[in-house]
């Protein structure tokens, strides 16, 4: 599970240091405002599939996606995210 994490933010990097022509993620990586609308766009189809119980791995999966690509493309680190939700801990 966590490889398949891994392997997601590690595609971030990869694209955003050696872009690929014509790549969705790379417009991803390069477009913040595309990037972003993205994200909204899968978060609100990810919650239309929770309430009407249809999709919902395809819709989460989807926001993992997004959220990653945006947040590499605005030089957010998941280490830093990991490390705040791991102060989190109680």
């Amino acid at each position: 599970m966590l490889n398949t994490l891994e392997s997601l933010f590690k595609l971030a990097r990869d694209r955003k240091s050696k872009p690929i022509e014509d790549s969705y993620t790379n417009k991803l990586l390069s477009d913040k405002s595309f990037s972003k609308e993205k994200v909204l766009e899968e978060i609100n189809e990810l919650i239309d599939a929770v309430d009407e119980n249809n999709n919902i791995i395809h819709e989460a999966a989807d926001v993992f996606y997004h959220l990653t690509m945006y947040l590499e493309a605005n030089d957010v680190k998941i280490e830093n995210v990991m490390e705040e939700l791991n102060k989190r801990k109680k």
